[in-house]
């Protein structure tokens, strides 16, 4: 294994940043960050966080929460439509299929392109971001002992260039991201920018996996009527919402319908400067979660699929759980969000000036918990730590995370 040099400024002037190993993921080039506590894998094909677990211990806590699919992947900025067109599939959909793999940044784009044209020129789903090649990047300061990682990518065909640094801290299992878009053209100009944070089995399992977070209302969407889990375009309140036939039903667990699917957008509690997510599987004892500022991520969709889509290279036999959120309630293209313009009065798209560099922040975690969890009724940043308040009761899981409130609070 080699090892990336990751040059940064020493706050102290006493301890150095710990060391990040180039390895292979399914296959695939990543650079690994493990700090002993958590390991995480960030792949050079579009830049997906395609692993996320604890270093030690049994398979119910080491377990990776993230999706890695059924089919092989290949480094998607290598696609070759000769050769890769019948595994992947011929729609707009393939290049991102060819790699898809974990959490993956959705950039310009969220949602498929607004066009045949644009098609035409290979602009895919969810925007050139997540097909494009990181590459490695010099770190301009860290906390002391963290274990640190910047990476990004320029994007020749839609002009923008993306940039991430995941600080994971020493002795915690939790990272701080930090994401930069800079445009290259002298015009403003509208986006999507969404982080798509997919799961996948073992952890998730249809009806028992389950979603907690500091949402309000929503929406369910108006598509695939024969096939949706939930009521097409019936509201949100959650955790509740709309089986079919009108039934009300908890949208917490992963919804148990065989070869069905759905997404419902909610917008998050616009009275919390920090949002919340969290997801677990009673056979597992991991929680996996998120912080993010409210007012760069207002929105966050949940999307399912049970074995429903069969076009390549899904074949029916896909399960996952996508959790969105961003500037964006629907994958429906920048086009329609920006047609849209609000849901519920709060803008479903962001402006980005000519020449302009832009920021969002937001955090992953994961917990140890108790066999009997009964999810998450609330968290809170306090004493350098997240502290996850269960449903039900007075107990409380605690992550280490000092530094955190100070950085990603408005």
């Amino acid at each position: 294994m080699r090892t990336v040099a990751v040059a940064f400024l020493i706050m102290s002037g006493l301890l150095t940043a710990q060391p990040v190993r180039e390895e292979r993921f399914h296959g695939r080039q990543a650079w690994v960050l493990d700090n002993g506590v958590v390991r995480l894998s960030l792949l050079r094909g579009g830049g997906h966080i395609a692993e996320a677990r604890f270093s030690s211990g049994d398979a119910r806590r080491t377990v990776n929460p993230m999706r890695v699919p059924h089919y092989q992947t290949i480094e998607p900025y290598e696609y070759n439509p000769a050769r890769h067109d019948a595994l992947y599939g011929a729609n707009s959909h393939r290049w991102l299929s060819s790699g898809y793999m974990g959490h993956l940044l959705c950039f310009p784009v969220f949602g498929p392109p607004s066009s045949e044209r644009e098609i035409a020129n290979e602009l895919g789903n969810h925007g050139e971001a997540p097909i494009a090649e990181w590459t490695p990047m010099k770190t301009a300061g860290s906390p002391s002992g963290a274990t640190v990682f910047r990476y990004g990518a320029a994007l020749p065909k839609t002009q923008f260039r993306v940039e991430r640094q995941v600080t994971l801290m020493r002795g915690s299992a939790a990272a701080l991201v930090e994401e930069w878009a800079e445009s290259e053209t002298p015009f403003d100009r509208p986006v999507n920018w969404v982080q798509h944070a997919t799961f996948g089995p073992p952890f998730i399992a249809p009806g028992t996996s389950f979603l907690d977070m500091s949402a309000t209302k929503g929406q369910v969407s108006q598509g695939a009527a024969a096939t949706n889990s939930l009521e097409p375009g019936s509201p949100v309140e959650w955790p509740q919402g709309r089986g079919r036939g009108g039934t009300e039903v908890s949208l917490r667990p992963f919804q148990p319908t065989a070869n069905a699917g759905t997404y419902f957008a909610v917008l998050m509690d616009q009275s919390r400067p920090v949002s919340y997510f969290t997801m677990y599987n009673p056979e597992f004892r991991v929680l996996i979660g998120y912080l993010f500022r409210t007012s760069e991520s207002p929105w966050l969709g949940d999307f399912q699929e049970n074995q429903r889509m069969q076009d390549k290279p899904w074949d029916g036999k896909t399960v996952t759980r996508g959790i969105e959120f961003g500037t964006t309630p629907f994958a429906e293209g920048l086009r329609r969000s920006v047609d849209r313009g609000t849901m519920f009065g709060v803008p479903t798209y962001r402006w980005i000036g000519g020449k302009e560099r832009v920021k969002t922040t937001y955090a992953l975690f994961l917990a140890e918990i108790p066999d009997d969890f009964a999810g998450t009724a609330d968290i809170a940043l306090e004493d350098g730590a997240i502290v996850i308040r269960e449903s039900g009761s007075t107990r409380t899981v605690s992550v280490p995370a000092p530094g955190l409130a100070a950085v990603i609070r408005p």
